[in-house]
């Protein structure tokens, strides 16, 4: 029996400290490999946001928030990219 897609939503901070085609550069891969591994409902980019707390002595972030559908398998690939991903400060993904 072949595996139902589910509906995931990932929110990521990228790091600020590359500028804004660093971050555009981050936001079109990830955006890309969601496609690649399934179908994308929504990216809502949320800007450059004060952090709660001081992440790698930055105090910015900018937020994106993807919404999507993919096989169960995919999210783990997916959040392994981010933790060696150099300019991605935080990541979470969740099953919605």
């Amino acid at each position: 029996m072949a595996k139902v897609n589910e509906k995931y939503e990932v929110m990521v901070i990228y790091s600020l400290k590359n500028g804004e085609d660093g971050v555009n550069a981050l936001n079109n891969k990830f955006k890309a490999m969601i496609e690649a591994n399934g179908t994308m409902a929504s990216v809502d980019e949320w800007g450059k946001r004060k952090l709660a707390y001081e992440i790698d002595d930055q105090t910015e972030g900018y937020y994106v928030l993807y919404t999507f559908e993919s096989k169960p398998d995919f999210p783990a690939e997916l959040d392994r990219v981010f933790k060696i991903t150099d300019g991605v400060m935080r990541s979470l993904i969740t099953v919605l």
